[in-house]
């Protein structure tokens, strides 16, 4: 007899891939593949990055693109809406998307229902299961594929996902998927918030794959900022978006005490380059400031083991957009490098302050001046801190744990049918 495993094919839902800032998903695919699921990823993008990790080479599952726009492969949306107008469920397709229509009117709304004919008529690989991970977009496309194919769907939430999303529309989604995952307390308490089906909501940290990111033995530096020749070494990896907080951390390091000697380095893409780079100019540390753009893992690395204090000053956006628990600061933890970062949303699940890391308030500038002098100043307590948050990444963020969790979540729907 078949484990259920093998027997159920999987559409997985993403918004792009691959993508150099979703490591997290990347380590999560590879991990059920390994765990014996059959994968077929539908990407609603082609890719943008110039680089790619060398985890999505390991990937072995196929990848199918979605029409991004719908103007541009006008025949393939054509085809899929004259081949799903006279299904039986093109009707309640139809009722569910003029009411999301109505509540929210917008292009992206056909985008996704263009996306969801295209997909449910090209029916890659004989999928038997869908799985959305993002519960905005990527989960409208699999609710509407979902609706019109019969084939029960699962999803995966994240960060931006859920508090850029309407309450209405989290609501109908988590009655819909059989059960959603997502990967911090204070998400996974507004989920259930919003749903009466609270037993299908579950916490997953995403976790870390240990092996690619071993532990690091070399004597980290004793650097404290004195030595003109040889600054301590601030390092931050994360997209140039205003949930990052960047143009708040380059305010913190100008209010350094100027004697203090340090150089800065970014790792990283984003449009919001093109404005701190300005900013770091007209506040006069622009020369100690490196800003690499964005590079594959094994590089990112290396900077871990490099750098003497890594820092994210997290912050929620004005949309209400805030990352989760930002993957960076476990990867940089692991290799026993003192974090500094905010007490946004998942972060003080992994850091305490004066435990394991520094943590301070989001937007504010003078308090993570005072976060990251005390780090520069004092290297025996970032050494301190950084051992500690390295253990509580080895005992509670390990990448299986969540890969065996989410196994359990399958299997027990796979075992109903």
């Amino acid at each position: 007899m078949h484990s259920p495993l093998i027997r159920r094919k999987t559409l997985v839902v993403l918004k792009g891939y691959p993508r150099l800032s979703e490591t997290f998903i990347a380590q999560e695919l590879l991990g059920l593949e390994r765990a014996g699921f059959d994968l077929t990823l539908i990407s609603m993008r082609k890719p943008t990055d110039k680089k790619r990790h060398p985890i999505h080479d390991e990937i072995k599952a196929h990848v199918v693109y979605l029409p991004e726009y719908l103007h541009q492969e006008p025949i393939r949306v054509l085809r899929a809406l004259f081949a799903s107008w006279k299904k039986p469920n093109f009707k309640p397709l139809l009722k569910r998307f003029w009411a999301d229509l109505r509540r929210d009117v917008s292009r992206n709304r056909f985008r996704r229902l263009g996306q969801a004919l295209v997909l449910a008529h090209e029916w890659p690989d004989a999928g038997e299961w869908l799985h959305a991970h993002f519960i905005h977009t990527p989960a409208s496309v699999t609710a509407y594929t979902s609706i019109l194919t019969g084939v029960p769907w699962t999803c995966s939430a994240h960060a931006k996902d859920i508090w850029t999303s309407q309450d209405w529309e989290l609501t109908e989604k988590l009655a819909d998927a059989r059960w959603s995952v997502t990967c911090t307390r204070s998400g996974f308490e507004h989920m259930r918030e919003l749903t009466d089906r609270k037993d299908n909501v579950h916490l997953s940290y995403h976790g870390l794959d240990l092996a690619r990111f071993g532990h690091f033995d070399t004597p980290r530096s004793s650097r404290d900022g004195s030595n003109r020749a040889d600054p301590v070494q601030i390092l931050s990896v994360g997209r140039a978006v205003p949930k990052k907080g960047y143009d708040v951390l380059l305010h913190a390091l100008a209010l350094l005490p100027a004697k203090l000697h340090w150089r800065f380095v970014h790792i990283g893409g984003g449009d919001q380059l093109a404005k701190l780079k300005p900013l770091a100019a007209e506040l006069g540390i622009a020369d100690r400031i490196t800003w690499k753009g964005a590079l594959a893992q094994e590089e990112v690395l290396e900077h871990y083991r490099g750098a003497d204090v890594f820092a994210l000053a997290c912050r929620v956006a004005e949309d209400g957009d805030r990352d989760g628990l930002p993957n960076v600061l476990v990867e940089a933890s692991s290799q026993n490098l003192v974090c500094i970062s905010t007490s946004i949303s998942g972060i003080p699940e992994l850091l305490t302050g004066g435990e394991n890391g520094f943590v301070v308030p989001p937007d504010d500038p003078r308090l993570l001046a005072v976060a990251l002098e005390h780090a520069i100043r004092e290297p025996d307590l970032r050494h301190r801190l950084g051992r500690a948050a390295e253990s509580r990444v080895r005992e509670h963020f390990d990448h299986n744990s969540s890969i065996r969790q989410l196994t359990r979540l399958f299997e027990s729907e796979w075992q109903k049918a």
